[in-house]
């Protein structure tokens, strides 16, 4: 296991939600005997944070942040030249698979994918590889296109571990063909960042992102903390950091 790797996955765990507010209110918790004010300041702020990025609505301000993605639009996407469908995680040790299968977003990618491969006509790139453990996702990506969604994949990219490897290894394999304009599948709030580091490749890039939030009328649940909407708090809330931290990078 790559040690990098594992403290960046550590590191993730201990900062985002529901793990970060938390860590923040037990912190206040403990210091709330040697100073009461800042004790209970950092417990409420931590609480009330949870409780904050749990609302959808919370988590659609914060979606809108790092979600750059355009509507679909089927003619600009027949002017590229190939699809790139990037992973979003694997599922370990699934029994009733008997092994290691996709995860929901790396599903919902391939869903997606399938059918702009559909409507397109365009050969397929997916890319992922074994982050810390398990089956590549890569090559679960092309299995799960070609046994369930009966779509063909012409290139498999299965040693990337990082965003920046998907857009570098990706690249690489098909500017050997002379494939310089691609279709981007990905999920809305991951666009920015995949976008750019497929784009400082040398790729001109077209999004056809997935899991966009619509446009329909606000509801009382909107406002009432959920799991869904904690969860998409987090996908947020990744983003803008490692948005934050390539920027950092890049300026260095």
């Amino acid at each position: 296991m790559n040690d990098a790797l594992w403290l960046k996955a550590v590191l993730k765990a201990l900062v985002l939600p529901p793990t970060g507010p938390l860590l923040l209110a037990v912190l206040g918790l403990a210091l709330y005997g040697r100073s009461s004010r800042l004790g209970r300041a950092l417990a409420a702020f931590g609480v009330a944070g949870l409780l904050a990025l749990s609302m959808p609505v919370v988590a659609d301000l914060l979606g809108r942040t790092v979600d750059v993605s355009v509507p679909f639009d089927l003619d600009t996407a027949r002017t590229a030249q190939a699809i790139v469908i990037l992973g979003g995680g694997v599922r370990l040790d699934a029994p009733e698979y008997g092994g290691d299968t996709l995860a929901a977003l790396t599903l919902e990618r391939v869903r997606y994918g399938a059918r702009v491969a559909r409507l397109t006509g365009l050969p397929v790139l997916v890319s992922g590889g074994s982050v810390l453990e398990g089956e590549a996702e890569g090559k679960l990506m092309a299995a799960a296109l070609d046994r369930e969604f009966r779509v063909p994949v012409r290139w498999i990219e299965a040693n990337s571990r990082t965003t920046h490897d998907n857009a570098v290894l990706s690249a690489r394999m098909l500017k050997a063909e002379g494939i310089d304009r691609i279709v981007l599948v990905t999920h809305g709030f991951d666009t920015r960042r995949a976008t750019a580091e497929f784009e400082a490749q040398g790729l001109a890039v077209l999004t056809a992102a997935t899991g966009v939030r619509g446009n329909s009328d606000r509801s009382l649940l909107d406002y009432l903390p959920s799991m869904g909407g904690l969860q998409r708090s987090y996908f947020a809330t990744y983003e803008i950091l490692a948005n934050l931290v390539r920027v950092v990078h890049l300026n260095r």
